[in-house]
């Protein structure tokens, strides 16, 4: 059940290659797609990975955790746009990757002694955010010269190191002591907070303004009916 989770949502970063290549995807739907998973995601980080860390373990590591995290992503963003160039085969590849790979292994920590139900929120909500951003990203990277194949099969790559990630956070945490863990999920989450501040919202905003905020709203609702549906 762990694999099927893992690569339902790490495929939803091949569907969205795919509609973003050789579908048609509008920047109005596209902006409110973005913010409906970013408001989605932000219930689900504080209910799936902050509070649990809390309860778990104490509130001093969560903070260092969520705060790491987040200073961790800046930097890496901050190296993508200003040393690396996000036009850069490494550049895009460690762009489409920063919040994936954060996201992914909470979701392998997240599904240690847990149900796949039970992590729906958090697995739902990543699902919402990879398909849109695989399709915005595949779009623009199809509109700077390279091919549809070539975007596509990075995107297929990208697919297959974050499904490695979370596997590899479901197997190799399995014995890791609470603390740990509660680290790992804040610091993750801390990164996943710092990507919908620096990029999810403000291209939402750009895209479609007079009802992004709505549809964040519709995203926090939606992770509110997934978290039920986990109990």
């Amino acid at each position: 059940m762990t694999l099927i989770v893992v690569l339902v949502v790490s495929g939803a970063l091949l569907a969205g290659a795919a509609w973003g290549i050789f579908g048609t995807l509008g920047d109005r739907l596209e902006g409110f797609l973005v913010a409906l998973a970013g408001g989605s995601l932000v219930l689900s980080l504080v209910s799936e990975l902050i509070e649990p860390s809390i309860e778990r373990s104490n509130l001093f590591t969560a903070t260092a955790g969520v705060v790491s995290g987040a200073i961790v992503f800046a930097i890496a963003d901050y190296l993508i746009d200003e040393k690396w160039g996000s036009d850069s085969g490494g550049g895009l590849l460690a762009a489409i990757t920063l919040d994936g790979v954060p996201e992914n292994l909470a979701l392998g920590v997240a599904l240690i002694s847990a149900t796949p139900t039970e992590v729906a929120a958090l697995a739902g909500s990543i699902f919402l955010s990879n398909l849109p951003e695989a399709a915005g990203g595949a779009r623009d990277m199809a509109g700077r010269g390279h091919t549809k194949m070539q975007v596509f099969w990075l995107w297929a790559a990208t697919a297959a190191i974050l499904s490695v990630a979370a596997i590899a956070g479901n197997m190799l945490l399995d014995e890791a002591s609470e603390h740990w863990l509660a680290v790992i999920r804040c610091f993750a989450a801390g990164a996943v907070v710092a990507s919908l501040a620096t990029e999810v919202f403000p291209k939402a905003f750009r895209h479609e303004h007079h009802f992004a905020g709505v549809a964040t709203a519709l995203g926090v609702v939606l992770a509110f009916w997934l978290g039920n549906l986990g109990g």
